[in-house]
């Protein structure tokens, strides 16, 4: 047993850090820029007020002239995308509502909030205060937090909101004799799932289908059949994984974040569940009330919900200087510490961005590498058969989803091809519609390049590394998963 515990760090520092993994795939697409030319489309203005944007227009694409040709550069200048510019230009990328600046700043933000939240020590004297009255384990939390956050997934498109739940969650889950990872299971992979087998999330069903041209919110009843079915067999593996993981601790693969979370509810033991512990947590509650309250009926995004959680840590910073349990000057040390344990995952997301960046972005009408890939793609698809293109659109979604992990870039960027494809292979576009949605919200769980994903691995201490050598092989069965679904889709008929 001894050899078999050694045996585990030798193996874990063997795998290579998520940063070592984005280099490589930078050196990668580096090498594309000089082996693959680069094209561009040209888009089809639309007066759909559903669509509200124009569209690629297929049949327009073409390759750029000798100028925008050559490979990327190894250093550029004036702000230019050279190879070793990649970290610096994807961390500055896009603005607040998005990107990589606007996530990144999300990530450092929602972090100091819950730095002060959890030096607070609410949090965990409530944990304590649970378990104490359960008098053992309440079974319920971990199918009830998988089936919420699903149904958060699939409603209204619940994604980078995971990262603060993982906050909350991960002591609580831990506390209970499970581990870090099944506290991740719960939250983030929860809302993947219902991501990718939504009927309705505005985020990525909607965009897709009104650019593919069928009737928004359309096909649900094959949609909610897959969502149980993809539900049901998460929470399933979630609960065999945390039972051995519980019965057997020292074969987590997350251990040392275990302990970390362990250790600080050990220093918290003797604390008392008191009335500023219930005032707290009923203004961390009504916060994220607040915050599900504008993510449903307000359509807030990123700058609105990163401001709502800074204004929940000032209010409980506030109440635990007004009672004593804080000083000014701790409040801002936790507010510091909190951002600095997610600047690992700020930085992975802007270095990420780097790669589309080297690849010449992800806009159709200007020269890009993505764009020919994409018109190349397109090509080779058109003579398979039905069933076969189907599961082709799947694998392509996957892939694509590497370098465009958002739902919504990536649904303007990959119907307007993949629609007018599937009407030449003689596949419905409702179906193109779910390819989509399945390659994109499945690959997610794994891929480095998620923001929501590496945040919520930065929340539970969880190296990306680790992480994917437990995570590959549920991700192929959920693969699995979805190319029955949509060769399923084909030989009913799917519209």
């Amino acid at each position: 047993m001894k050899q078999t515990q050694q045996a585990k760090p030798d193996l874990s520092s063997r795998m290579p850090d998520a940063f070592v993994i984005l280099f490589f795939v930078m050196v990668l697409a580096a090498l594309l820029t000089h082996l693959i030319p680069a094209g561009q489309f040209e888009l089809n203005a639309t007066n759909d007020e559903q669509t509200a944007q124009a569209l690629i227009n297929p049949d327009s694409f073409r390759y750029a002239d000798s100028t925008a040709q050559g490979g990327v550069p190894l250093f550029a200048e004036g702000g230019g995308y050279g190879f070793l510019n990649y970290a610096f230009e994807g961390m500055v990328s896009g603005d607040k509502w998005g990107s990589a600046v606007g996530v990144m700043m999300f990530i450092l933000i929602v972090g100091g909030a819950f730095g002060i939240i959890m030096q607070s020590g609410a949090i965990n004297n409530g944990i304590l205060a649970l378990i104490n009255r359960s008098k053992g384990e309440p079974n319920w939390i971990l199918p009830l937090m998988f089936l919420l956050f699903s149904l958060g997934g699939a409603v209204f498109g619940m994604g980078e909101e995971a990262i603060a739940f993982c906050i909350v969650l991960t002591p609580l889950v831990v506390a209970l004799g499970y581990n870090t990872v099944t506290a991740v299971l719960i939250t983030y992979i929860a809302t993947q799932i219902g991501f990718a087998t939504s009927w309705m999330n505005p985020f990525s069903v909607a965009i897709a289908q009104g650019i593919a041209g069928v009737p928004l919110m359309s096909g649900s009843g094959l949609r909610m059949i897959l969502w149980g079915i993809f539900t049901l067999s998460g929470i399933v593996f979630t609960l065999r994984y945390a039972a051995k993981v519980k019965a057997a601790p020292n074969t987590s693969i997350s251990f040392k974040a275990d302990e970390y979370f362990r250790s600080r509810q050990q220093q918290a033991a003797h604390g008392q569940f008191e009335r500023i512990d219930i005032c707290i947590l009923l203004v961390l509650l009504a916060g994220i009330g607040w915050v599900l309250w504008g993510v449903t009926f307000r359509q807030y995004y990123i700058p609105e919900i990163a401001s709502q959680f800074f204004s929940i840590g000032i209010a409980i910073a506030f109440i635990c200087i007004l009672f004593g349990r804080m000083q000014v000057n701790e409040a801002s040390q936790a507010f510091q510490q909190g951002a600095k344990d997610l600047l690992p995952a700020a930085l992975i997301v802007g270095m990420a961005k780097g790669i589309v960046l080297i690849l010449g972005g992800d806009d159709p009408t200007m020269p890009s590498v993505l764009n020919t890939l994409l018109h190349w793609v397109g090509d080779g698809m058109a003579d398979l058969h039905q069933s076969t293109s189907a599961f082709f659109m799947l694998t392509f979604q996957a892939i694509f989803n590497f370098f465009i992990a958002s739902g919504s870039g990536q649904a303007a960027l990959t119907m307007p091809l993949m629609s007018p494809l599937s009407d030449l292979v003689g596949v419905s576009r409702q179906i193109a519609v779910l390819a989509f949605q399945l390659g994109d919200g499945l690959t997610n769980i794994i891929i480095p390049t998620s923001a929501s994903l590496i945040g919520c691995l930065g929340v539970a201490r969880i190296d990306w590394s680790d992480w994917a050598r437990f995570i590959w092989l549920p991700t192929l069965v959920l693969y699995a998963m979805a190319s029955v679904a949509v060769i399923v889709s084909v030989f009913i008929g799917y519209q």
